[in-house]
């Protein structure tokens, strides 16, 4: 069960990940060896990604999928993504945060979803202090990674297949976050900074830099994203039916779904016997 996808909101998330997937692929398309650093794009992005963040949420309203209790899960929900990135800051690649958003997801659905992982992202660089031109591609594959949890097809599932495939999404969930993001500074590396036949080469075909991507990451990232994904596997399927009973009680108890009916009756007074 999580909150129910709306079509505006659908329309939004789509438009939403079609600009983010731009700020991460345009580098691939450009025919100018001469590309320039996300040093001076990032701004831009984080600027751009706050006012989408700001469209999704509007869609939520207007689609009477957010209110103030739901703004205030979401914000519970941030604070204590951004307090667990405190406890690891990604060292090893061990990170607990992306656990709790995937069963955030899972729970409140793709949109909402979305919000807090961009969210709890911003969250946890600002307590590390970790802040830079990474944050707003950060917040993009995070926000990505609780949204594809909230598209999982778990309604239909008993209990053990709903733990499972969770379990599995937050492994691929953790090696994929690393895949993504890597692509925010790979295209700009010089190519004595990548292994050989790693680099990223300006105006060559797709076939030549998904091999070379491929090496690269590999040789560089999958040390670090294989614990990632194994630690979030792991939190999921221990610590994931608590979470989860957890947050379907907040979402009952605030009835985010329910909509008042109001039932005319006939309420007649009785005449005094005569």
């Amino acid at each position: 069960m999580n909150l129910r996808m709306r079509p505006t909101s659908a329309l939004t998330l789509l438009l939403v990940s079609l600009v983010c997937a731009a700020a991460f692929l345009w580098p691939f398309v450009t025919t100018s060896p001469a590309v320039l650093a996300h040093a001076h794009d990032a701004p831009w992005v984080f600027a751009a990604l706050l006012g989408l963040l700001a469209l999704v949420c509007l869609a939520e309203v207007t689609a009477d999928g957010l209110d103030a209790k739901t703004v205030a899960v979401i914000g519970v929900l941030c604070a204590a993504g951004g307090g667990l990135r405190v406890l690891s800051a990604g060292t090893a690649g061990l990170e607990p945060m992306f656990f709790l958003l995937v069963m955030a997801g899972a729970v409140l659905g793709p949109g909402a979803g979305f919000v807090v992982g961009a969210l709890a992202l911003l969250t946890g660089g600002l307590l590390t202090g970790t802040i830079g031109p990474w944050v707003p591609f950060q917040m993009i594959t995070a926000g990505w990674v609780a949204l594809g949890a909230g598209l999982l097809p778990t309604a239909r599932l008993g209990r053990l297949g709903r733990r499972g495939l969770l379990a599995v999404y937050g492994l691929l969930a953790g090696l994929g976050y690393g895949l993504v993001m890597n692509l925010w500074f790979w295209p700009f590396l010089a190519t004595s900074m990548a292994p050989e036949g790693a680099g990223f080469v300006p105006g060559g075909d797709l076939a030549t830099n998904a091999a070379h991507y491929a090496t690269f990451y590999v040789l560089t990232s999958l040390g670090w994203d294989l614990p990632r994904g194994l630690l979030t596997a792991v939190l999921v399927w221990w610590a994931g039916p608590a979470v989860d009973r957890v947050l379907r009680r907040a979402v009952r108890r605030a009835r985010f779904d329910a909509s008042p009916t109001f039932v005319d009756r006939d309420v007649s007074v009785p005449q005094e016997a005569a």
